[in-house]
């Protein structure tokens, strides 16, 4: 049980207990966790350092300190992560938006004005992807899919939360639930990429996330490709397919873009140097 009243010594002791529990931020997931439970914005833990919580508020707090010292992702406790700067909620059966998942948004973004069009997001989960792109172009209609009926209804309700009327959601496996002949001038996709044998699923916020979500047959590679082949159908001449996918993936997806006959096909790196996304450009033979 936290032993502190006045927010400062809140602070150090949570931030004592989540290093000894191996938190890679234990000062910024303390802070974060007192703001939740007091419903304040981060700087109130230095604007008001002296004062105090109720003995209810410190319940409340030592409960998400204990799920967090058990490794439970900051998002799930707090029900939220901030993408685009899009405040989003978020819950167990989605992927936690990743800073490194705006590269993608920043991509296709570039992409656009060489394709007029709708814009579809595969696997959508928070709709964090379809929802910053449909930010940004006020004027197109962006379309999410997510196989889970969940995430399709809480991206819609982030959509709803944050007023943002160009955006939709559907719930189907990939492109089963878009009407045929249907064309969009970009597809963008996070999709499972992570080999079920790799050692990553062991560490860290992915023990707590959807496996459905971050597996993929084929060396993480099974999804990708079926992405690729089926998108041709649903992609407007000179329209484009962008992927996020591994870091060691690049060469891969290349080659599946290629084998099945996409142009200016690339590969760009994350903000930490990394392959992370590869797009080409679908022009009908």
């Amino acid at each position: 049980m936290i032993k502190q009243q006045r927010v400062d010594l809140i602070i150090k002791e949570v931030t004592q207990r989540l290093e000894l529990s191996g938190s890679e931020s234990p000062a910024l997931d303390a802070a974060v966790l007192l703001c939740h439970v007091l419903d304040k914005p981060r700087s109130f833990v230095y604007t008001w350092p002296d004062k105090t919580l109720c003995e209810e508020q410190i319940i409340a707090l030592d409960i998400q300190v204990a799920r967090r010292e058990k490794g439970e992702p900051i998002a799930y406790i707090t029900g939220e992560r901030e993408f685009w700067s899009l405040p989003l909620k978020v819950s167990p059966t989605t992927l936690i938006p990743r800073p490194d998942t705006e590269r993608l948004v920043e991509l296709a973004l570039d992409k656009a004005p060489e394709t007029s069009g709708d814009i579809l997001d595969l696997g959508t989960g928070t709709g964090a992807i379809a929802l910053a792109l449909a930010t940004e172009l006020p004027d197109r209609k962006v379309l999410g899919v997510d196989l889970k009926p969940e995430a399709q209804a809480l991206a819609s309700e982030n959509a709803s939360r944050l007023g943002i009327s160009n955006a939709r959601f559907l719930s189907g496996s990939w492109f089963e639930p878009i009407t045929d002949g249907t064309k969009f001038a970009l597809i963008v996709s996070n999709p499972p990429y992570i080999d079920a044998n790799d050692p990553h699923l062991e560490a860290g916020d992915v023990r707590f996330e959807p496996s459905s979500a971050l597996v993929a047959k084929d060396n993480g590679l099974a999804d990708i490709r079926t992405i690729t082949e089926q998108a041709k159908r649903f992609l407007k001449q000179s329209g484009w397919l962008l992927f996020e996918h591994g870091f060691e993936q690049g060469s891969d997806v290349r080659a599946i873009l290629l084998e099945q006959g996409y142009e200016r096909v690339s590969t760009e790196k994350d903000y930490g140097g990394n392959d992370r996304v590869t797009m080409g450009r679908f022009s009908q033979q």
